[in-house]
């Protein structure tokens, strides 16, 4: 998935608060779905959409699937961000 892809994946304020929640660390479905107040199927195409941007990781533990940020997207979004800064406060 390309730099677009991943800015147009960004633009739902729902996967936002997604990856906020997964700031704080490893969540199950469950959890993210009960805080975010939205169905399983609702929760499930976003996750879809994030994992496709590799901005999450799925990990199974028994019957659970549990959710975590993948740090080295936005390491990488950071760096290409950072080309278009200025100078600073270089006189």
């Amino acid at each position: 998935m390309g730099l677009a892809d991943t800015f147009k994946v960004l633009s739902d304020a729902q996967r936002r608060d997604i990856l906020m929640m997964l700031k704080e660390g490893r969540l199950s479905a469950g959890e993210i779905a009960e805080k975010l107040k939205i169905t399983p199927a609702a929760l499930s195409y976003h996750l879809k959409l994030l994992k496709k941007a590799d901005m999450v990781m799925e990990y199974k533990q028994k019957n659970f699937i549990y959710y975590e940020l993948n740090t080295t997207i936005f390491d990488e979004m950071v760096m290409w961000m950072k080309q278009f800064g200025g100078k600073g406060n270089e006189k």
